[in-house]
């Protein structure tokens, strides 16, 4: 082991604190906490107890951030090697049995017991992502780890890739991070997903590089994409429209804000041979809906995934008013009997607030919403009951009808 995972204090919480961790959850945050006995630094391992001393596990500690203590056992144990290797290889074997492997996440936070570690896998190259203070120490242990079970499962890792550039590590006192771990390699990697290739840019691309947790909700818009005319927004790399392609659809038009982003969809569009059907244009698509609108275009499917409008409790009432929204512009643009596949991904705007927001658009719009499927997010992202934020992603398809 390259880091120290030596327990170095031990932590008691107050009497009727601990209240995450009891649900279920990783955390331990600062105001919950009693006394600290021992000295300690930001990523140093301490013993938590309850007010009477009961245990209620092992954890990494960083007095410089709100989220004081994140727990990654609920025994009074030794971080070590064998712990590490235990926990990656379940991880690991999950994914095996629940998901299509060739690119999938592999380490998803709190939910797998990692908390503040992300692990992405596309192809034979992985991306990491670490966001806590414990987990930046242990990185490169994680690392090796897991390039060597999976080698025992017959995946071979060609190359890893640092993307520790998310402003969250501000906040855990590190600084921003990225960059190669090993040997450099070729950034742009060639995956399928669904049948459909894709050009990831695991550098420069968005937060890992590309979203794996909408897999399965791609290919769950096929049967109404088949001989339709699709609108997708917010396409980034052209996920949603290149399966409606993939699926058939007449015409399929993706939109997003970012040049670079369209630029790399119209690139997969031609890797898959579909640059005939699926077209995709630069724009606001909070103004090009209305455009779109005035000029009199319907659509047989609309699919909405709009990046993450809430980032806190604070900003939840503004972020129902961008989805209500963008949520009736999409349904203005729907054929009467069509589709609007609409999501939200964020942990803030919770099943029931989004609910509620779309039954408003309706009622502005004067249409009626017969539920085809709810989803979440694929099962290489799972939600671990008690960590509610580890459950984010919202997914519906909708048939539209006039009121």
């Amino acid at each position: 082991m390259r880091a120290d995972t030596e327990i170095k204090a031990r932590v008691t919480l107050k009497k009727g604190e601990g209240r995450t961790l009891s649900a279920g959850g990783c955390w331990v945050f600062d105001n919950e906490i009693d006394a600290v006995i021992g000295t300690v630094k930001p990523g140093d391992f301490v013993a938590v107890y309850a007010f009477n001393d009961y245990p209620l596990g092992v954890g990494f500690i960083n007095p410089n951030s709100k989220i004081r203590i994140r727990v990654m056992s609920r025994k009074i144990e030794d971080i070590d090697e064998n712990f590490l290797r235990s926990r990656i290889a379940k991880a690991i074997d999950y994914r095996i049995k629940t998901v299509d492997v060739s690119s999938c996440r592999l380490i998803f936070g709190d939910a797998d017991f990692f908390p503040g570690l992300t692990v992405d896998k596309f192809e034979d190259v992985l991306v990491i992502q670490a966001l806590s203070f414990g987990m930046d120490r242990l990185k490169l242990d994680i690392v090796d780890i897991l390039k060597e079970e999976l080698n025992k499962r017959g995946f071979s890792i060609r190359g890893v890739y640092e993307r520790s550039d998310a402003k969250e590590r501000k906040k855990e006192g590190l600084a921003t991070v990225t960059g190669f771990i090993g040997e450099e390699f070729d950034t742009k990697v060639l995956i399928t997903e669904n049948t459909v290739k894709y050009y990831v840019d695991i550098a420069e691309g968005q937060k890992t590089g590309f979203f794996l947790d909408q897999k399965y909700n791609r290919r769950a818009i096929w049967p109404m994409a088949k001989g339709a005319k699709v609108l997708d927004c917010f396409t980034h790399t052209g996920s949603f429209a290149l399966n409606a392609a993939m699926a058939g659809a007449a015409s399929v038009l993706g939109v997003d804000a970012s040049q670079l982003a369209v630029d790399q969809a119209t690139e997969n569009a031609a890797l898959n041979g579909l640059q005939d059907t699926a077209t995709f244009k630069c724009a606001d698509v909070f103004e090009l809906l209305p455009a779109l609108e005035t000029a009199g275009e319907q659509f047989d499917l609309v699919i909405l995934d709009p990046p993450a409008f809430t980032k806190s409790r604070e900003s939840v009432k503004n972020a129902i008013k961008g989805y209500r929204e963008i949520n009736m512009r999409g349904l203005k643009l729907v054929k009467e009997g069509g589709y609007l596949a609409t999501c939200s991904c964020s942990h803030f705007m919770t099943r029931e607030l989004f609910e509620k927001m779309m039954t408003e658009a309706a009622k502005a719009t004067k249409k009626r919403l017969k539920m085809v499927e709810a989803r979440n997010q694929a099962p290489d992202h799972p939600i671990l009951w008690g960590a509610q934020e580890s459950y984010y992603l919202k997914f519906y398809i909708f048939q539209i009808l006039d009121d």
